[in-house]
């Protein structure tokens, strides 16, 4: 039976050993592409795959678990171990991963509970998911015959509280459901967040958290373990090589010959788990958002991260740059050329149908009622947009004042079908002018949920509801009798394209392309404005002509051989007749 010990050194089989890590969700990353991505982890000359796990995927409404498909995390950590990977995993309840609400699932908003405390609410709902989720993990711990190493009990919990009962009950629930393997924690480097968020007096392992400055960091983390006695080796848990995006911003790059030298800095210090080594893409509605002062700044679909596979999981300068560095320090261990897929730009297509979705919403959707407008959560959605609808009457000759409240995140405003306003969080709640012509008219409100904060203390307020919030506002008075249309587009194949379609409203536009042989491919979402994309009624994620990316990555595994349907959910009254390929990503210049 294989062993692994934390002491003054990791030991494997009693035997010192440097954890040699490259951070791969599996849950961005096709399952027909997992093969590919941790292969290349093998070739760079590493030994170990970390992963997070998403609470918010395993368990998408309160009770209703899954592990299918994408989130197979058995088969992941198969292939790892028939690679020869051993694996980290990190099925702590919070992840932050640039993740739609850090992981957390939204339908505990209308739990009321305390995220990230001892709240006793709260940690029933860690039990539930826990009884579920890691009885499954359990079986592929080291001492099982599986390859996980270890397991983290909470995410740069120093960055947000110091609530030790929170963090013990956390660790205990996890011994609970049968992990016996060594636990650990992960943080910044200062004391403050050491302090705050370890469990370092019950022996539980403190690793840190940095992308540059090995020793100085590590510095910091020896005094840690210094003035608490503790002989223990030095880890970084993530080692950023690369960094997110969020809209409208410049594309962050690291010099791939600087990374690779702090690489090898780190490396002559302690072990290392490079975030990422492929960091994929955000399908769906899974961005997260960054909180910038009063105002949030969702990230993009793309989590290419700028990493070591770029995000189709193939090796980008800075693979080649570590590797040769990696043989030269470390000539015994096994490399080997990495695997690489070829993308295609498949022909462009003409478009086949088109609908407005005011004209589609009771095919995708069904209608709630109530005087005063409900949120996301309260209607038992999650993600993506709703619609919201009611008459008001006219009151003045020339000019009608309308506010709408506390609405997150992006608001489309319609008279009669009409659009009179897009507002965003920081303008929101300001005065929208418009002309009515009839003496009722239908309001109509589309409402975007753009991504809850993943990290901050923001994780707890009530910003990360999502909805119309406390409603509109005509003249002075608040608005009632409300019809509300969830809109997290899960019944994209309801749609029938029979309905009309009316210029400068939200539409949904069908394309067809007929493949012979599937390969990787990007969408050039030129020419649109801003939306998401359903390939084979499978949520690829959101674009925006607000760029930096003007294109969507499409692994091969979501197409199929024949006719292929792509559908396009676009908010502006931008398209395309056409609708072009690359075989790469597009990018604006910002």
């Amino acid at each position: 039976m294989n062993t692994f010990q934390i002491r003054d050194d990791f030991y494997l089989n009693a035997q010192p050993f440097k954890i040699l890590s490259g951070a791969i969700h599996y849950f961005r990353v096709h399952p027909d592409d997992w093969y590919h991505s941790l292969y290349n982890l093998k070739a760079l000359g590493f030994n170990t795959v970390e992963t997070y796990v998403p609470w918010n995927l395993h368990e998408p409404q309160k009770g209703v678990f899954t592990t299918e498909g994408i989130l197979d995390i058995e088969r992941f950590l198969t292939i790892a171990q028939e690679l020869g990977l051993y694996a980290i995993v990190r099925p702590s309840p919070y992840i932050c991963a640039e993740w739609e609400w850090g992981g957390l699932p939204a339908w505990l908003l209308t739990e009321k509970v305390r995220v990230r405390s001892r709240d006793e609410a709260y940690l029933q709902h860690i039990d539930d998911y826990y009884a579920f989720l890691l009885p499954k993990l359990a079986k592929y711990q080291l001492s099982q015959g599986g390859n996980i190493l270890m397991f983290q009990v909470e995410n740069e919990y120093g960055s947000y509280g110091e609530d030790k009962e929170y963090l013990r009950a956390v660790a205990t629930l996890m011994r609970k459901y049968g992990l016996t393997a060594p636990l650990f924690t992960s943080d910044g480097s200062w004391r403050a967040t050491l302090r705050a968020g370890t469990l370092i007096d019950e022996d539980i392992l403190v690793t840190a958290n940095f992308g540059s400055k090995a020793k100085d960091n590590f510095e910091q983390l020896q005094a840690f373990f210094d003035e608490h006695d503790k002989k223990w080796p030095l880890m970084c848990m993530e080692f950023w090589d690369g960094w997110f995006n969020r809209w409208g911003e410049e594309v962050i790059r690291r010099d791939p010959d600087e990374l690779a030298a702090a690489v090898m800095e780190a490396l002559e210090l302690g072990s290392i788990n490079l975030y990422m080594f492929h960091g994929g893409t955000n399908f769906g509605f899974m961005n997260g958002c960054s909180a910038r002062g009063q105002i949030d700044l969702p990230q993009i679909t793309s989590y290419d991260y700028d990493a070591i596979l770029d995000e189709a999981g193939n090796p980008t300068k800075k693979f080649y740059a570590l590797q040769t560095l990696m043989k030269e320090r470390y000539p015994q261990l096994d490399y080997a050329e990495p695997l690489i897929k070829e993308a295609t730009a498949y022909p462009t297509v003409p478009l086949n149908d088109k609908v407005s979705l005011f004209a589609a919403v009771e095919q995708l959707s069904t209608r709630h009622h109530a005087f005063y407008p409900k949120s996301m959560e309260e209607l038992g959605q999650n993600v993506g947009y709703i619609y919201y609808r009611t008459r008001i009457e006219k009151d003045k000759a020339d000019d009608e004042r309308l506010r709408i409240i506390d609405a997150r995140d992006r608001i489309q405003v319609f008279v009669d079908g009409q659009k009179i306003a897009t507002q965003y969080q920081e303008e929101i709640g300001e005065d929208i002018h418009f002309q009515q012509a009839n003496t009722e008219a239908e309001l109509g409100v589309l409402v975007e949920n753009m991504g809850r904060v993943n990290y901050g203390h923001k994780l707890t307020a009530s910003t990360q509801y999502k909805g119309l919030g406390r409603g509109a506002i005509a003249d002075l008075h608040f608005i009632g009798q409300w019809d509300m249309y969830p809109l997290p587009l899960d019944r994209i194949g309801e749609l029938a394209f029979t309905e009309e379609w009316q210029e400068e409203q939200p539409a949904f536009y069908r394309y067809r392309v007929t493949i012979e042989h599937c390969q990787d491919t990007y969408l050039d979402m030129t020419g649109f404005g801003k939306g998401v994309v359903f390939v084979n009624q499978e949520n690829i994620g959101r674009f925006w002509e607000r760029g930096p990316l003007l294109s969507l990555y499409v692994p091969k595994g979501y197409l199929k051989k024949g006719e292929n349907e792509i559908i396009i959910f676009e908010t502006e009254g931008k398209y395309r007749e056409n609708l072009r390929f690359s075989q790469e990503h597009v990018y604006k210049e910002i």
